[in-house]
């Protein structure tokens, strides 16, 4: 079979990027333009200046890529961007900006699920061994997903309310830390001890998630610290609340393992970027016998490389897509089968 190259694009919410992939494992080359400096000003993602962004960026960054890799798109076989879910403003800049090249170049064009390219980005440095359980930690979603194999989703758990990485962001707003809020939380706990007492997160036998209640509880700590006077320790309120926050993925985790009785497990998003969580879940791996799965930090985040790495899936199966696909801001994983 030959060398197959895909150029992808994605921009579901505040990163531009664009990469060439080779046969779905290799990182030709690779373009992020982060809005993260202006989006500080406001303290987290405002959507209409994350869209207008990505418009000004995305052909700069298509011809970055492009002469980095010293290609033109005529030397693609494909072209793929994300679909959804994102910011709908985000998304379809992306989305008519490939459709465009699949157009005028005359190349198939593939849509692909964000969820399935954080999944996939395990494949870049790696092989994925199936069945396997996956686990989607980011700001807009916290999932359990049995796979059967690299083109099947059953999702097992979800959040029923905050996502993990919402929930630190909020945490970090609560401690009047700066945004991006989750990576603040972290090197803060990394200094602090577990000496503040935090709810036992949704402790059921489902393999569901919760963290509007922990939120709710770090921000009623503070705060009536506060209005009685009293210090609040900022490191061991952070440290707390990694730990519990922690317990509970690695917990729910091992839960849908035993569950579907799987050996493998995949960690993804850009949550599965915390060096804590990371840890914590391969000592559960390694103590269980399960083979665990996380990408490179830099593949962890949004990036283009792991749409180009799910975009080559969906290349062998021929699942191209039409022209007239639109954006989609909450659609889940396709081939979705709920409990």
């Amino acid at each position: 079979m030959k060398d197959v190259y895909i150029l992808a694009i994605e921009s579901s919410c505040d990163e531009t990027s664009v990469s060439i992939v080779k046969n779905g494992k290799e990182d030709i080359a690779t373009t992020i333009n982060s809005q993260i400096d202006t989006h500080k000003l406001y303290g987290g993602v405002v959507p209409e200046v994350a869209s207008r962004l990505h418009l000004e960026n995305i052909t700069l960054v298509i011809e970055e890529t492009l002469n980095k890799a010293n290609m033109s798109v005529s030397d693609m076989d494909a072209v793929a961007c994300t679909y959804s879910p994102g910011l709908l403003g985000s998304l379809l800049v992306g989305l008519e900006s490939a459709k465009t090249l699949s157009l005028v170049y005359d190349k198939p064009f593939i849509k692909v699920n964000h969820m399935m390219g954080h999944i996939v980005a395990n494949n870049i440095d790696q092989t994925l061994e199936y069945p396997l359980i996956s686990l989607i930690i980011s700001g807009g979603h916290t999932d359990l997903i049995y796979m059967e194999n690299e083109n099947s989703f059953k999702y097992v758990g979800q959040t029923l309310d905050d996502a993990v990485g919402e929930c630190y962001d909020k945490v970090a707003r609560i401690l009047n830390m700066p945004y991006p809020g989750g990576p603040n939380v972290e090197k803060l706990a990394l200094k602090g001890k577990d000496s503040y007492s935090m709810p036992n997160i949704l402790n059921d036998d489902s393999c569901n998630f919760s963290f509007s209640g922990i939120k709710s509880h770090v921000n009623n700590l503070v705060h009536n610290s506060r209005q009685r006077g009293e210090d609040i320790i900022k490191e061991d309120v952070a440290c707390s609340f990694q730990n519990a926050v922690t317990n509970c993925l690695v917990n729910k985790t091992l839960l849908a393992l035993k569950k579907y009785n799987v050996s493998n497990l995949s960690i993804a998003g850009g949550v599965a970027s915390n060096s804590f969580i990371r840890k914590a879940l391969t000592n559960m791996c390694n103590e269980n016998g399960i083979k665990v799965f996380i990408p490179n930090k830099k593949y962890c985040t949004d990036n283009a490389t792991m749409i180009g790495a799910a975009a080559y899936i969906l290349y062998k199966n021929n699942q191209f897509s039409s022209l007239d696909v639109n954006a989609s801001s909450h659609e889940e994983l396709n081939f979705k089968e709920k409990e």
